[in-house]
């Protein structure tokens, strides 16, 4: 069931909220929280498609916030907010406002949401696109316990996540982090498995992806060792190599779908390490709602404390290498034979 207001309050939307449960005979209020996500018109409707998907895990009120760009002078000075209500199958298992707005109200959000929010309910704020620096001091993330971000989105992802660093606050998350938890998990019970000292890491992955960033801090922090990245044409996060006083431990992904695991002295296995949707790191994010340290620690090691990213090894470069070798063992022997030719002199000489 659809309710569209125009011009309207935040008044009359809980009125319609009220209107809408009735009329499809669920009156009482079963939501565990409040989402809140601040985006735009051209991402609402994938952000609002995986918010629909996790409520079937984390029933809740879904708020859209959209700020609308104004068209001419007169929408800059003239304040109006619409909403379309959304209630029954179509809301998923809660309930969706979607709210727009124009003019001076694009400055005063709180002031619409904080009426729409669940009375005694967590708060979670979602930013797909364009989140703040410092999204605690954020007027909408200031209402919040948890507040999502994801790096991946920004221009600068890996300067993005220096910023992250600076204006961390509990509660502070990120999906590029959520979207490694299957990796450290496997990673993990790997160095269950054994009883050996890791030495040297090295991750592989895309250029400028904030995830395999993540997963190298996360890995120099726990660790204490040094992490080095590798350049790899993706997807996304490819590869990690630990190297151990007993061999090498491998966790390889290809194609983005299949892992293979290899721990020395034991057989390869097949693990299962797909990409995962929004809807799957939106639902895992609200699963908790207490500050999580792992993250912050990880955040805070610091992206230039990571070795320098090695470049892709090719053919050509091996080829390379080889004629650079050749040419030193060519010097090398340069160098000896003026020494040789010196020493034949000094026993003439005698």
């Amino acid at each position: 069931m659809k309710i569209d207001l125009t011009d309207t309050t935040s008044s009359k939307i809980n009125k319609a909220l009220v209107k809408g449960r009735r009329a499809i005979g669920t009156p009482a209020v079963g939501m565990v929280l409040t989402l809140v996500i601040v985006t735009d018109e051209e991402n609402a409707y994938d952000s609002l498609k995986a918010a629909n998907d996790a409520s079937r895990e984390h029933p809740s009120r879904t708020l859209v916030v959209i700020k609308r760009a104004a068209r001419s002078p007169r929408d800059r000075t003239t304040s109006r907010l619409d909403a379309e209500v959304r209630v029954g199958v179509e809301a998923g298992t809660g309930e969706t406002v979607v709210l727009r707005l124009y003019g001076e109200v694009i400055d005063h959000a709180q002031s619409v949401v904080l009426p729409l929010l669940l009375p005694d309910a967590p708060v979670v704020v979602w930013w797909p696109v364009n989140a703040p620096l410092d999204p605690a001091n954020d007027p909408l993330g200031a209402l919040a316990q948890r507040r999502v971000t994801d790096t991946y989105a920004a221009e600068d992802p890996i300067g993005e996540l220096t910023s992250r660093a600076a204006a961390y606050h509990p509660g502070d998350t990120d999906l590029s982090w959520t979207r490694i938890t299957p990796w450290r998990s496997m990673l993990a019970a790997a160095l269950d498995q054994i009883a050996c000292k890791v030495q040297s890491v090295q991750v592989d992955g895309e250029e400028f992806n904030p995830s395999c960033e993540l997963l190298a801090m996360w890995l120099a922090d726990r660790l204490d060792v040094p992490v080095k990245r590798a350049l790899s044409p993706g997807p996304g996060l490819t590869g990690v190599r630990m190297e151990t006083d007993c061999g090498p431990i491998v966790l390889d992904r290809a194609d983005g779908s299949l892992a293979t695991l290899h721990i020395e002295g034991q057989p390869n296995r097949a693990v299962a390490l797909k990409r995962r949707e929004t809807a799957e790191l939106i639902a895992e994010e609200l699963r908790r709602l207490d500050p999580d340290d792992t993250y912050a620690s990880a955040l805070k090691y610091g992206v230039e404390r990571l070795g320098e990213p090695a470049a892709p090894v090719t053919e050509t470069g091996r080829d390379k290498d080889a004629e650079q070798g050749k040419g030193a063992d060519e010097a090398a022997d340069a160098k000896k034979a003026p020494a040789k030719k010196t020493a034949a002199k000094k026993a003439a000489a005698k």
